[in-house]
């Protein structure tokens, strides 16, 4: 009877051992810039991770572009972009091209040469994310290696704080 008792935990303690690595965000689990590809507003050119720069601090926001709350962060981002002189961001989103076009010049996004905008073709940010409000902002350091995560508006004072 011990026999079985001990089995029964020993594979309860394995489910919920194994079960940990696939609650865990695939950002968590591989804690680098992650490896992704998207379309460049404004000229629909391929940009990758390899295009970032070296040595510098990156910042992914994940966006809607109709969402009042990326908007507003953009502008406050693009507002106080002294804060964020050394850093790059990469700003994606997977609704269609035009709308993100359209946004792009809205904020003058071509004003800022630190930002890339661009679409998300395959949604890959949400998924390796898990995004679940917008924006969703995610800061690596100047070595690639995940720093910190905001969840929807934050003050951009806290963003660079953070890195």
């Amino acid at each position: 009877m011990s026999k079985y008792l001990i089995l029964i935990f020993c594979i309860c303690l394995s489910k919920t051992g194994f079960s940990q690595d696939a609650d865990t965000p695939i950002y968590k689990r591989f804690p680098v810039v992650p490896t992704f590809t998207i379309i460049k507003a404004p000229d629909s050119t391929k940009f990758t991770n390899v295009n970032l720069k070296k040595k510098k601090p990156t910042i992914i926001i994940v966006f809607s572009p109709d969402c009042e709350h990326c908007q507003h962060e953009t502008k406050e981002l693009t507002a106080n972009m002294n804060l964020f002189k050394k850093a790059q961001i990469v700003m994606a989103s997977t609704l269609d091209y035009g709308l993100i076009k359209k946004f792009y010049d809205e904020y003058k996004i071509a004003d800022y040469p630190n930002i890339i905008m661009g679409k998300d073709p395959t949604y890959y940010f949400g998924t390796f994310f898990r995004v679940r409000y917008f924006p969703a902002i995610y800061l690596y350091d100047k070595k690639g290696n995940f720093v910190k995560e905001f969840d929807g508006n934050v003050p951009v004072q806290q963003i660079a704080d953070a890195l």
